[in-house]
C-alpha cells in the first residue's frame, strides 16, 4: 500500500476503506460478526441507523463481496444477511480494532471536548 514512501491517490484500497470504515459499515460488520441476522434484527443492533441507510450499506457490502443475502421462499419472504468468507476475514482484523477503540473511546473523545 505504502508505495515508495507514499499512499497513491489511485489505490483501490481507499474505495475499500471508505466503504468498509464508513459509519455504519463498520457496525454492520461487528453486528454481523455474531452470525446471521434478519433486517429487523440489524436495525435493533444497529442502533440509531435509518432504513434508508441500513439498505445501501447492505447493498455496498454485499456488492463488495463480504455480506451474503439469502432470501428464503417463505410468504412473507425471509431475508438474512451473513459475513461471506471475505467477510469473515476482514472481521478478524476488525474486532480487534474495535476493542481497542472501545477501551480509548472515553479517553479520546474526553480529550478532544476539552
Amino acid at each position: 500500500m505504502l508505495a515508495a514512501g507514499r499512499l497513491p491517490a489511485a489505490c483501490p484500497s481507499r474505495i475499500v476503506l471508505d466503504h468498509v470504515t464508513s459509519r455504519w459499515g463498520v457496525l454492520v460488520l461487528v453486528a454481523l460478526s455474531q452470525g446471521s441476522l434478519r433486517w429487523g434484527e440489524l436495525r435493533r443492533t444497529v442502533e440509531g441507523v435509518s432504513e434508508k441507510m441500513l439498505a445501501q450499506t447492505l447493498r455496498t457490502l454485499e456488492a463488495d463481496g463480504l455480506v451474503e443475502r439469502t432470501v428464503t421462499g417463505t410468504v412473507p419472504p425471509r431475508v438474512d444477511y451473513a459475513l461471506s468468507e471475505l467477510g469473515h476475514g476482514l472481521t478478524a482484523h476488525l474486532l480487534p480494532l474495535m476493542g481497542w477503540i472501545g477501551d480509548h473511546a472515553d479517553a479520546i473523545v474526553g480529550r478532544s471536548a476539552t
